[in-house]
């Protein structure tokens, strides 16, 4: 199997050498996968897509995708990636149909040569072909740009943030897509700050301040995640998380949903040490249960090492 992306120490440091974006990244992803890139804002995903997409050069370090590299071979990478950068950065005043078109000719192809692999996603907005791209929904906007990113058959997909500030439905019909699209063989590298995005890959990469934290399956990490959890919960919530954090045993506590994801210092924590704490904190239905850490807890788990 080939290889898609290679990185290898890749560090990346600007303006005037005072911000350091990236800080020796190193991976490879085989042709195929969805790889996703989970981090928050300011991780460093975006300088990361762009020295892949050959955009920008790292300071030090080097990228190849499919073998060729990102400084020498440029020209070779633009005709085999299809890149969706975080901003809508398609043109406003050109229609849905223009815009498609226009992306179809740069790259010497037409819509009807390749229509098939863009045909699901654009049939949804093909009844407003007409339309500005300017005037279309969050949705409608990213399912345009997935289609002009895909318009020329790329062996790459490369797409920063493709649902950040989208609807839930919209995001979830979004990743369907994308499912789709690797069972066409198409290789695709995301990047998302939506850690319940990070199960719909083949494997994550978790980032922060520049650097990579972790690589593997999305279910080995949470696998591999070395404490034991517990979600609590009391009638009282706003007050419980004031409480818990002020509780002398307490390691870690976040707010998932309804409950809280506790972490106790010792091994084997005092769970009714726990529960008599609160109660005499005049919290009532107290609840306090054994749980299963997922993604968030293993990217805040090793933020915290």
């Amino acid at each position: 199997m080939e290889t898609a992306v290679s990185v290898k120490n890749i560090s990346k440091t600007y303006p005037k050498g005072k911000t350091e974006a990236l800080s020796d990244i190193s991976f490879e992803m085989p042709e195929g996968e969805m790889f996703g890139v989970i981090g928050p804002d300011g991780a460093g995903k975006t300088t990361l897509f762009r020295i892949i997409t050959s955009l920008i050069l790292p300071n030090s370090g080097s990228a190849s995708v499919f073998g060729f590299d990102t400084n020498t071979n440029y020209k070779q990478i633009r005709h085999i990636i299809g890149y969706m950068p975080g901003r809508f950065s398609l043109y406003q005043d050109l229609s849905v149909q223009e815009n498609l078109q226009f992306f179809a000719t740069v790259f010497g192809t037409t819509i009807d040569a390749n229509y098939h692999l863009i045909k699901d996603i654009y049939s949804q907005i093909e009844p407003f072909k007409h339309r500005q791209a300017g005037k279309l929904s969050g949705g409608m906007k990213q399912k345009l740009a997935l289609s002009c990113a895909l318009i020329h058959a790329p062996k790459l997909l490369v797409l920063d943030e493709p649902t950040t500030g989208v609807d839930a439905v919209s995001r979830k019909e979004f990743w369907e897509m994308l499912k789709r699209l690797k069972e066409q063989n198409i290789s695709i590298i995301v990047s998302t700050p939506y850690m319940d995005e990070a199960v719909l890959c083949d494997r994550v990469a978790l980032m922060q301040n520049g650097k990579l934290l972790q690589i593997d399956t999305p279910q080995n990490i949470m696998d591999s995640f070395p404490h034991l959890l517990y979600n609590v919960k009391s009638d009282n919530m706003a007050a419980l998380i004031k409480d818990v954090e002020a509780y002398p045993n307490t390691q870690s506590v976040f707010i998932f949903g309804q409950h809280l994801h506790y972490i106790d210092k010792n091994e084997n924590a005092d769970i009714q040490q726990l529960r008599a704490y609160l109660t005499n904190k005049n919290h009532s239905s107290i609840s306090i249960e054994k749980g299963k850490a997922d993604i968030e807890d293993c990217f805040m788990a090793l933020m915290t090492k």
